[in-house]
């Protein structure tokens, strides 16, 4: 059996998934307390598989597909999603600070 391999590029369009960028961000945004951040990265990650998940289902191409022969890439989605969460959070405290 061999492993099958990916192109870098595919590892960073998981990454760089729309939804899991505008879940996260929105999210952070919102977000009050930092320990919120990793819930927030949760949520993302969720909903990016998910989504990817359906339009690879309904044959709509994706940068990321997901699949049942296809991989989710969790570690990088997981890591990208806590890096779009923190700097959701942190765009909210740096542009409009709480008093």
């Amino acid at each position: 059996m061999t492993v099958p391999y990916y192109p870098p590029s595919v590892w960073i369009w998981a990454g760089l998934d729309p939804v899991l960028i505008g879940v996260a961000l929105v999210l952070g945004w919102k977000a009050d307390q930092f320990g919120k951040v990793v819930l927030v990265a949760m949520i993302a990650l969720v909903a990016a598989v998910l989504t990817s998940w359906i339009l690879t289902g309904l044959g709509v191409p994706w940068p990321a597909p997901v699949g049942r022969e296809l991989p989710t890439f969790f570690p990088v989605r997981t890591v990208s999603a806590l890096i779009w969460a923190v700097i959701g959070y942190g765009a909210r405290r740096a542009i409009a600070p709480r008093a």
